[in-house]
């Protein structure tokens, strides 16, 4: 049975974007959730548009239940195309994916998506055309292979109006200037240059058209194996060490060819290996972290969990979450890679030791750690717009390749692995651990995390720069409005309005204090982010340069052969690691210094607000980070308002620089699923037989111990 509100007789029109087009539609179409054995649901109207799948109810919603975090693009019942991860179709109870071609139309149509909610649909009073129509059009096209020009980017930017201001305050490292002043900024322009070798992608189409090579690096052995072979600079410490990516040479080659490239990497050896440049030290990234393939294989598993159906199935997975969690082996990934980052981080900052990160395309891996390296030790990169240019310096410059690691195109599924997804995770772990440090919040991350897969913004919807240059170049991209611009996913009043970007930005951000003039004199040479680091005594280095004795080691591991150890030296402790990770937390924590996360045991966390945020059975009522954090807004906003009149009193001149906050009145109807969703029912659980845990549970021990778990709750209704 299915209890519904009746349906009210009046047209519902869908609110479509500039360049948005209905496809296809069906009336009398039931969204509904399962809760406590019976379905309830909402009778409207299920629509698919070359942008989105949306539902279209009554519009009867009071006021009162607006959300007061609300996405402006993509509504509470809106499923961008880009974000359907599987469609699956109820026969006669049974549930079957769908894909291709159908003979037989389901009753009930149940959609899985990427940012982890789950729709159910129940076509059963729907005409039977119109379900064949609505069905099919989903299916061709939110699960089949397309081409990129067919990609709602192209179709909005067409039609949408140039109204937006052109560049935004986030660095966007496109231009010879944007890296000039990278470099001036982190003091790496003494030992490191711009190059222009890429103008024109005459170099590489991989590479961006301007990156930073070693000062002694000639653009002739750029261009000699398309920018293979050639140490790229990320980033420089403040003591002078750098952090360095290179993309490998491809393992299966001839022995004349293998020869050659030996050679021209002993070239590249013997330019970098010369005073001024510190010691170096390599690693291949793709032998000492999990694979591409291990990473989409976790992820999979791990999103499993919280792909819920329904309550009884959230509480049929509850007694045996943990084991379940541990199996899918996800948090250990996020543990490995951020102790990899730490490891990078104790050779630049203790050792004053170059790092060269090598990987096939020095495209995935690399960016996730030397990402992670900077947001550890540089301050500005975790202030909002620092981590949104280290994004754009990194990921969409550096040429992750989005489209196909993110599957926008459905062409392959073995490109597929969530990568981005993998950083934002790990920088959560450092906001959760730290949240002072932070000028951005975890709500920020989970934003960014859903923008995804939003296909208005160019931001993630690339390979690369230069995919981007040629399919946006071209008579037949000029608009009527003027020339043709993308949006970039930085311009977040795109999406939000000002009292929603409030949730985005730490009201409680430690902001870096500015330097007292009789003071600076003295404290000029002692650089920020030393002061929270360990006063470990450390051991000179004996010579400056390469070892030669390692050349052939070096050699090798970025020829691709698989050699994961670090380049060790006989001065260097073996434990050296363990020593800097526990001498650095012995010490007070400096916010605008070196930060490092803690990665032993149950440290790691899962990014509940991400995950948990659709799922009713996990909420907190009243609690939560998000009931924190509305205090705290609430507080700031009474001494904002407090000011004022203090101001008026004193007949000052308000400078009106006041950061908007917002408005939290029903505090009390809050839970830790805020703002994404508001307060639900709370879901009791269930008082389950012995026999039935028996059937729940696999493990021998619990099932040994079950009565232990039984809710003998007395005063259910």
């Amino acid at each position: 049975e299915i209890h519904i509100k009746e349906p009210i007789e009046k047209a519902v029109n869908p609110h479509l974007l500039p360049g948005e087009l209905l496809l296809c539609e069906a009336n009398t179409v039931y969204k509904y959730i399962q809760e406590d054995g019976s379905n309830h649901g909402t009778c409207g109207k299920l629509i698919c548009t070359n942008f989105k799948i949306a539902f279209l109810d009554d519009d009867s919603a009071l006021d009162d239940n607006e959300p007061q975090f609300k996405n402006k693009i993509v509504g509470e019942n809106d499923i961008t195309l880009q974000c359907v991860d599987q469609i699956y179709g109820v026969f006669d109870e049974k549930k079957k994916l769908l894909t291709g071609q159908l003979r037989k139309y389901p009753e009930k149509l149940i959609i899985y998506c990427k940012d982890l909610r789950v729709f159910n649909f129940c076509l059963r009073y729907t005409k039977e055309e119109e379900v064949k129509r609505i069905v099919s059009g989903i299916i061709h096209h939110s699960q089949t292979p397309k081409l990129l020009k067919r990609l709602f980017l192209f179709s909005y930017a067409s039609a949408a109006p140039n109204n937006t201001d052109g560049r935004s305050q986030t660095v966007m490292f496109d231009t010879l200037e944007d890296w000039r002043h990278e470099l001036e900024r982190t003091k790496g322009n003494v030992k490191y240059k711009v190059v222009t070798i890429n103008e024109g992608y005459r170099a590489s189409e991989k590479l961006p058209l301007y990156f930073v090579v070693p000062i002694c690096v000639s653009e002739e052995s750029i261009l000699k194996y398309e920018g293979r072979g050639i140490p790229i600079w990320c980033w420089s410490c403040h003591n002078g060490a750098a952090l360095l990516k290179m993309s490998a040479f491809p393992k299966e080659q001839d022995d004349s060819t293998a020869q050659t490239q030996k050679a021209f990497l002993d070239g590249i050896y013997r330019t970098i290996s010369k005073a001024p440049y510190e010691l170096l030290k390599t690693d291949d990234l793709s032998s000492s972290l999990p694979s591409l393939q291990d990473i989409q294989t976790s992820y999979t598993r791990f999103k499993q969990l919280f792909l819920i159906d329904n309550s009884t199935d959230f509480w049929a997975t509850d007694v045996k979450w943990f084991s379940l969690l541990e199996s899918t082996n996800w948090l250990e990934i996020i543990r490995r890679v951020l102790k990899k980052a730490i490891e990078v981080v104790e050779c630049l900052e203790r050792q004053n030791t170059n790092v060269l990160l090598i990987e096939d395309s020095a495209t995935d891996l690399c960016c996730v750690i030397s990402t992670l390296v900077q947001v550890m030790m540089d301050s500005y990169s975790r202030t909002k717009l620092g981590f949104q240019s280290l994004i754009q310096k990194e990921w969409v410059v550096g040429g992750h390749g989005f489209l196909d690691r993110c599957n926008h195109l459905h062409k392959s599924d073995k490109e597929e692995a969530p990568v981005f997804l993998l950083l934002l995770n790990c920088v959560w772990q450092l906001v959760q651990q730290y949240p002072p440090a932070f000028e951005f919040t975890e709500t920020y991350l989970t934003v960014l995390s859903d923008s995804l897969y939003v296909p208005i913004f160019s931001t993630f919807f690339f390979n690369s720069q230069h995919q981007k240059d040629i399919n946006t170049s071209g008579e037949i991209l000029k608009t009527q409005s003027g020339p043709f611009r993308f949006l970039t996913v930085w311009d977040w009043s795109v999406q939000f309005d000002p009292k929603a970007q409030a949730f985005l930005n730490n009201p409680l951000y430690a902001e870096k204090p500015k330097p007292d003039k009789s003071q600076r004199k003295n404290t000029r040479f002692k650089h920020q982010r030393q002061l929270s680091l360990p006063l470990t005594s450390t051991k000179p280095s004996p010579k400056r340069g390469f070892f030669r004795e390692e050349t052939d080691h070096f050699i090798k591991n970025i020829l691709g052969k698989r050699i994961g150890k670090w380049i060790s030296y006989s001065d260097e402790p073996p434990n050296s690691f363990r020593e800097f990770y526990d001498s650095w937390h012995s010490k007070p924590v400096d916010y605008h210094g070196l930060l490092l996360p803690c990665i032993d045991g149950p440290e790691i966390k899962v990014w509940a607000q991400r995950y948990l945020r659709w799922i009713p059975e996990a909420q907190l009522h009243g609690g939560g980070t998000i009931a924190t954090a509305a205090k705290i807004l609430d507080l700031m906003e009474e001494v904002q308002s407090l000011q004022v009149k203090m101001d008026e009193e004193h007949s000052q001149a308000i400078s009106g620089d006041v950061r908007s906050v917002p408005l939290l009145r029903n505090s009390a109807r809050l839970s830790s699923l805020f703002p994404f969703a508001l307060l639900h029912r709370q879901s009791v659980k269930p008082a389950l037989p012995t026999s039935t845990w028996k059937d729940l549970e696999d493990e021998d021990d619990l099932v040994k111990r079950d009565d232990e778990f039984i809710d003998l709750t007395g005063d259910m209704p």
